[in-house]
């Protein structure tokens, strides 16, 4: 799948969802390595692991995990030639362990999880590697019993260190030493035994001073008498070094010699880690294995959004089987977009093994191929308008679109003059139907509609609104087309009424009135033109004017030639007022910008505001309009 689909329907956040419940970075890399496939063996057996893990886990029953932090490192470095560290090798050992207590695991609960049981027949179990770096490496340290040599040398040494304290103890309980110390205790300095002395007594004392303090008031001697042993002990150690290098050699060489065995450990760990992350996801959104075909049919039964929680809403839909396309109508935010990102989530979360949030009987189909054209795809860098992006994303859709493939378009062909977009539209969707691809598709546009209802292999879907509260219901009813409040609003703003009955005349039967009428036009006769003088003057609708008699200014609302009568607006008020008994003061088009709504000037601000507040969706506005609709009913 490509990676814009990804994105636009949200998997690479379900996916680090289910990432989350891994306990290694080896089930992480196998989660980040996984694809989505079409093939309906791999996705059952994808699915039966799933559904088996979360038996086990349903069953109080837990995977032994232990030493995965660091094991995938480990090898590495093992590969490389390099020696493990005492820490490494138990982390090592405790990974070999869980090798074995996950086979035993297994075998034990093979009638829960048959399929996952035979998975640890290819496990090889390393009890005596275990046991040998149990035994050698104790408190994170090689012990002692790890060789006879190691404990002759540990031995010979604290023989050695034994004497040093009895000789060291013996100097500082010498009364003839007492002055010279300056603390009365042993201390190691870089890895030899000495007393501190005051400095100023440095000389009384027989031995070589090891260190001196930072304050230069006291030096660390090791007495002459303690020397020699100091010198065998140094040596001693170097031979401890020198044999436990050699036990943390043969340790690792010991999983070297194995590691190619170890290697399909890791790799069956990986995936059980991944499984078991899969079905503890399950477990949190209790959900269920679908049905699968590759015949293109999805059949959701009250299936929600993996990734909106209790605000999902649950979500039936079909597509597929009597039809292969569905278009889909409804009001803004009424929840069209989300139906696409749950249909296309939820089909590619089945093709990765996840179960979903869904009722028994939902039956989801596998497909080659999932394309997405979601939201706004504007880029500064090529400088694309909307609808060139939207256009551009589909017809990369073209160029790889198979038959067996799902499109998701939201709002298909908007973002342009209407009549060609929704002709570009049907253009687009009758294309990808021609492949053999099933296709769903948003839209405001009644052409598409139209074309919806007329196909015999289309039909169309709406998403419920409750007209009482003018609300959303964020639920699909399919074989219906979504209504429009158009009619409504256009009633409020106080539209003719027959215009708005014709409109809905034309909305359901688009049996549009196109006969040609004729039009005669009363001239004037030359007489009455001769009459007017150079004083008429032919108002205008705006046209700011001063009644004579009261010294009032006005704005002429309309002006009837023939009668010299004009209707101005005064102080909120509209007149009938005689023409000769007006003046002109300023002329419309000196007033206002030439495409100015003359219309506005004569409307209150409370009319203006709930004109404003309706065009822009206003619930409330909404609302009071479904009030007034209701007392004229």
């Amino acid at each position: 799948m490509n990676q814009q689909t990804n994105e636009k329907i949200q998997l690479t956040t379900l996916l680090e969802k289910v990432k989350s419940y891994t306990v290694s970075s080896l089930g992480k890399k196998r989660l980040d390595t996984l694809e989505p496939t079409a093939n309906l063996t791999v996705v059952k057996r994808r699915l039966n692991e799933t559904a088996e893990g979360r038996t086990l886990l349903d069953a109080k029953l837990h995977m032994p995990f232990m030493g995965l932090g660091m094991i995938d490192h480990l090898v590495t470095q093992l590969e490389k030639g390099l020696v493990l560290d005492a820490g490494e090798l138990i982390e090592c050992a405790d990974f070999l362990r869980s090798c074995r207590l996950i086979k035993q695991f297994m075998e034990k609960n093979d009638s829960l999880a048959p399929l996952l049981a035979t998975y640890s027949q290819s496990m090889e179990t390393f009890l005596l590697i275990e046991e040998d770096i149990y035994f050698s490496i104790k408190n994170g340290q090689i012990d002692s019993e790890a060789s006879k040599e190691l404990k002759k040398i540990r031995r010979l040494i604290a023989e050695r260190e034994s004497k040093i304290d009895e000789r060291l103890n013996k100097f500082l309980k010498n009364k003839t030493n007492q002055p010279y110390i300056q603390e009365f205790f042993v201390s190691k300095k870089n890895e030899r035994f000495t007393i501190p002395i005051k400095a100023s007594y440095k000389n009384q004392v027989t031995g070589t001073i090891i260190e001196t303090s930072s304050k230069g008031t006291t030096v660390f001697i090791e007495p002459t008498s303690v020397s020699k042993l100091n010198d065998e002990i140094f040596e001693l150690k170097m031979a401890e070094a020198t044999e436990t290098y050699q036990i943390l050699a043969t340790l690792s060489g010991l999983i070297l010699e194995n590691l190619q065995s170890i290697n399909i450990n890791l790799e069956l760990i990986a995936e059980y880690d991944l499984i078991f992350a899969r079905a503890k996801y399950s477990r949190e959104i209790n959900g269920i294995t679908p049905k699968l075909n590759t015949e293109g049919y999805i059949h959701l039964i009250d299936a929600k959004h993996p990734l909106l929680g209790e605000a999902a809403i649950p979500l039936n839909f079909k597509v597929g089987k009597e039809y292969r396309g569905l278009v889909i109508t409804g009001p803004n935010a009424g929840g069209k977009t989300v139906v696409l990102k749950t249909v296309g989530l939820l089909s590619l979360a089945t093709a990765y093994g996840l179960q979903i949030d869904a009722k028994a009987g939902t039956e989801i189909a596998l497909f080659d191929q999932i394309f997405v054209e979601i939201g706004d795809s504007q880029s500064l860098e090529n400088a694309l308008s909307t609808f060139s992006a939207h256009i551009k994303s589909i017809a990369e859709m073209m160029e790889l679109a198979k038959p067996n493939s799902l499109l998701l378009f939201d709002e298909i062909g908007s973002g342009t003059e209407p009549n060609e977009g929704a002709a570009l539209a049907i253009a687009i969707l009758e294309e990808f139907y021609q492949r053999g691809c099933i296709v769903v598709a948003t839209t405001h546009y009644g052409e598409i509609k139209r074309y919806s209802e007329e196909h015999p292999d289309f039909m169309n879907a709406a998403m419920a609104f409750n007209q009482d509260t003018i609300t959303p219901l964020y639920q699909l009813i399919i074989g219906e087309s979504g209504e429009s409040n158009a009619l409504w609003i256009a009633k409020k703003m106080k539209l003719k009424l027959s215009v708005i009955e014709q409109a809905h005349l034309y909305q359901t039967s688009k049996a549009y009135n196109v006969e040609k009428k004729s039009f005669s036009i009363n001239k004037k006769s030359k007489e009455e033109d001769t009459i007017i003088t150079k004083e008429t003057v032919d108002f205008k609708k705006g046209d700011r004017v001063l009644l004579t008699e009261k010294q009032k200014a006005g704005l002429i609302y309309s002006y009837d030639e023939k009668q010299e009568k004009a209707t101005v607006y005064i102080e909120g008020e509209l007149l009938e007022v005689l023409s000769k008994r007006l003046k002109l003061e300023i002329p419309a088009t000196e007033l206002y910008p030439m495409d100015y709504d003359l219309a506005s000037l004569f409307v209150s601000y409370k009319e203006r505001k709930e004109e404003h507040d309706i065009q822009r969706g206003s619930k409330k506005a909404l609302k009071r309009i479904h009030k007034e609709i209701k007392k004229q009913q």
